[in-house]
């Protein structure tokens, strides 16, 4: 049995200010603004691959080829890659070489106080050192990443921004709001915006509306990433955006609008993740249907406030499937190995329907609170245990608080799935309360289970999202669902 995880402690340095004069913010503080001399300081030698360490030992990696140098600048932020200018007369010229990364949520001012005035002058901070980067640089650039705010604030410099040489072959687009610091109607995207359509291989439009007029004719044959985020978009126009991506291999709808249906039929598709939620008098998704879909690996439900009917005709390679709040299946799924759901709340005979449902499920996450039912099965699934092979290596509990319905509940996979693994479950308030897992120990049976290698795992983390939008775009993420951002 493994304990929990100590939860860190995350409390901000309290301030007193005077509510009617917020403080400004000075530059330094809302955007630090990367260096662009023309005569940097020297920090090393002159020779290259001779240049001394802190240590007095010898530089090697200034001695490294200029194109290695330039992948090593572009794995950093924004604010860090220019700044190897100043190391050394070597890499002087290195950033400018390498191809351009410019991510404003690098260069955005953290933990900002409220107020308007506040926000406005860090979003026009940014604005400058983002006009500052482009006009330093030559190109060609691999990210541009800017808050959708801007579209609506300062359209114009937006559009300068994306008719700039140093964006030129950008393979990188990125209209997201990760913090969503204030409101504001949603603007178009400028027409500039599209003229990377040949080379795009990732691209995210969050709080914008994408124009019929705009997305008509275009044809992204590289574009592998397409994450469509508070959105407003015709249906016509969505089906025709995805038809025109034939390379493309993950699709995030989360919480957009216009459109009421949505039709996939793609041969290269491996991941989509859905979001649906309500959007006042706005057209919102209804009914989502994968019609044809054969490389399809994961099909993620995020946060959803609206009921959507998801019907899959043909997805052969589905294995990871979730998180679910409603299943109506009346044939067994076999390709499935991966599931998360979240009715409210479930009992054993749902869990035992969904079993039946997917016979070759390997690892299970309820993500909803178990019921207050007490759970009873020695009799009446007496002959489920006995016919059913339980397939189950990975078992994962939210909200478990080791009353008698829920013990019931996690002692039937202990005593009958004879592969498990391993067993989690995430439980509030006991980050220290090694009596409670020495009891959760002994009513579970731990030495009557079915599997000699199965492991009790207790954490008190439990992230608040289903699933991570990271996750529908990484597909090097082997499982979605096991969230590595605690909250």
């Amino acid at each position: 049995m493994e304990p929990p995880r100590a939860k860190k402690s995350r409390r901000g340095a309290q301030r007193t200010r005077d509510p009617g004069h917020p403080a400004p913010v000075p530059a330094s503080a809302a955007v630090e603004a990367p260096r662009f001399e023309s005569t940097p300081a020297v920090l090393g030698g002159e020779s290259r691959g001779q240049e001394a360490g802190a240590d007095g030992g010898v530089d090697r990696i200034s001695g490294l080829p200029d194109a290695i140098l330039g992948e090593i600048v572009s794995l950093l932020s924004t604010k860090e890659a220019a700044r190897t200018q100043t190391l050394a007369t070597r890499w002087r010229h290195v950033w400018r070489a390498a191809p351009l990364v410019l991510d404003g949520i690098d260069l955005a001012a953290k933990d900002l106080p409220a107020g308007v005035e506040i926000l406005r002058a860090a979003d026009e901070a940014l604005a400058g050192v983002v006009s500052l980067i482009l006009a330093a640089h030559p190109g060609p650039a691999r990210r541009f990443c800017i808050p959708p705010r801007h579209l609506h604030d300062r359209p114009a410099a937006v559009d300068a921004w994306l008719r700039s040489q140093a964006l030129d072959n950008l393979e990188e687009l990125d209209f997201c709001d990760y913090w969503q610091l204030r409101s504001f109607p949603p603007a178009p995207p400028p027409a500039s915006a599209f003229r990377f359509s040949d080379t795009l291989r990732v691209a995210t439009f969050s709080k914008c509306k994408l124009m019929d007029r705009s997305v008509e004719g275009l044809q992204f044959p590289h574009l592998k990433q397409l994450a469509l985020e508070d959105v407003s978009i015709s249906e016509g126009s969505l089906h025709a955006m995805i038809s025109s991506c034939p390379a493309l291999e993950c699709l995030l709808l989360n919480h957009s609008f216009g459109f009421s249906c949505v039709r996939i039929s793609s041969s290269s598709l491996r991941s989509i993740g859905l979001g649906a939620s309500r959007c006042g008098n706005q057209i919102q998704l209804r009914e989502f249907i994968i019609i044809d879909a054969p490389c399809l690996e994961r099909l993620l439900f995020l946060r959803q406030s609206v009921a959507v009917n998801v019907s899959v005709i043909r997805a052969p390679k589905l294995e990871t499937l979730g998180c679910l709040t409603v299943i109506n299946l009346t044939t067994a799924v076999r390709n499935v190995k991966i599931l998360a759901v979240a009715p409210w709340p479930i009992n054993l005979d749902m869990a035992i329907d969904l079993l039946k449902c997917f016979p070759c499920l390997e690892k299970l996450y309820i993500k909803s609170f178990i019921s207050g039912e007490m759970n009873r099965w020695h009799r009446k699934h007496r002959q489920f245990i006995k016919c059913f092979d339980i397939r189950l290596k990975t078992i994962v509990l939210e909200l478990y608080r080791g009353i008698r319905s829920q013990v019931n509940f996690a002692s039937f996979f202990l005593l009958n799935a004879s592969k498990l693994e391993l067993m989690t479950f995430a439980v509030e308030n006991r980050a220290d309360n090694d009596a409670f897992f020495a009891e959760q120990y002994r009513v579970l049976q731990m030495e009557k289970r079915a599997s000699r290698s199965a492991r009790l795992h207790f954490r008190t983390e439990r992230c608040n999202r289903a699933v991570h939008v990271i996750h529908v775009r990484d597909l090097a993420v082997a499982n979605p669902f096991e969230c590595r951002c605690w909250h």
